[in-house]
């Protein structure tokens, strides 16, 4: 893909330094001297020297072998299906599969300055968190970027299909299940959104079931109690005020 392709030179490219938004370099004229471009320099972007502690577990890499990676943590923090909509429009399947890792956990070892960024919520081409990575060339996803993590995409992983590697990248729940286009009875837990945030489902009726994750409750809990101490602070101010 060349750099100074037409396609490229869009309207993202007037957001230059707005925001606190860092042109990829196709977006940036190719200048890659710039201050925005430091995000090579950072994880999950930083190329580890061969002196680094950096233990190579698995390597995966795109269609087109342009982008490729090692990861050094042999199973992921965590591994989920998401089945929102945004997941199934941007991969053009039911749902996503998602690795969990450590920004630091991934080194590129090819590619990773050819990569594109998409951001689905401003629809935008600039590297905004989170967003969506891909191959700028074969546009293969590579992985979401979050502000802490990366989701990586575990049927670009070498060996993924082998007993080990289904081992490894087990899926331990699935997110936004009422969303789903199909139907996965593998009795796994099934999060009507975000698992930390959201209640399960029940499998059969894809109903929620209410009470069923504690982090919820805990929630709801915090932010009423939130909501009670405003008001306490509200009605202290009035009666200060009516003292004066």
């Amino acid at each position: 893909m060349s750099p100074n392709n037409d396609n490229n030179n869009n309207k993202d490219t007037k957001k230059e330094g707005g925001g606190g938004e860092e042109p990829h370099q196709y977006q940036s004229g190719n200048r890659t001297d710039r201050p925005e471009d430091e995000w090579k320099f950072r994880a999950p972007y930083k190329i580890h020297d061969k002196g680094e502690d950096f233990q190579v577990k698995w390597r995966g890499k795109c269609h087109c072998g342009a982008v490729q990676y090692e990861l050094s943590r042999e199973k992921p923090l965590a591994s989920k299906y998401c089945h929102c909509t945004t997941c199934q429009r941007m991969h053009g399947a039911p749902f996503q599969w998602a690795a969990i890792f450590h920004k630091s956990d991934i080194n590129f070892t090819n590619g990773h300055h050819d990569l594109g960024w998409y951001d689905p919520t401003a629809k935008s081409t600039t590297h905004h968190l989170p967003c969506k990575v891909q191959c700028a060339y074969c546009r293969t996803p590579i992985m979401d970027e979050g502000r802490n993590m990366i989701l990586l995409f575990p049927t670009l992983i070498e060996g993924i299909n082998s007993p080990e590697g289904k081992k490894a990248f087990e899926v331990q729940s699935h997110m936004f299940y009422p969303q789903r286009v199909v139907d996965i009875k593998d009795g796994k837990p099934k999060f009507k959104g975000l698992a930390d945030e959201t209640n399960l489902v029940d499998e059969e009726t894809g109903e929620e079931v209410v009470g069923s994750n504690p982090k919820v409750k805990e929630k709801r809990k915090r932010e009423e109690e939130g909501k009670d101490g405003e008001g306490d602070g509200e009605k202290g101010e009035k009666r200060e005020k009516k003292d004066e």
